[in-house]
């Protein structure tokens, strides 16, 4: 039987600190809800369809769409948007 050694190119995983979540808002009506387009593979075509769900069924949400700078890198910029003009935000990894 022969061996082979397989590596990870990824390299190390970084060392993850956890963070509590966020406190639940008691309602949506009348938020600013942004949907957060990750930038994975149909993640924008989920992102377009969850504000099309929430025009119909939740229609006093404001939804905006806001994309990361690239995929998998943090994006601190987007990230002060969504703290100063939102109330919440749904991360979308796509389909």
């Amino acid at each position: 039987m022969t061996k082979i050694a397989v590596h990870d190119p990824r390299g190390y995983p970084p060392k993850v600190t956890g963070k509590r979540l966020a406190p639940r808002l008691e309602s949506l009506d009348g938020k600013v809800i942004f949907l957060v387009d990750c930038q994975f593979d149909n993640s924008d075509v989920f992102m377009q369809q969850m504000r099309e769900w929430f025009a119909e069924h939740l229609p006093r949400v404001q939804t905006r769409i806001i994309e990361t700078r690239e995929s998998w890198v943090d994006d601190a910029d987007m990230r002060a948007t969504v703290a100063r003009e939102g109330d919440g935000a749904i991360l979308g990894v796509g389909l």
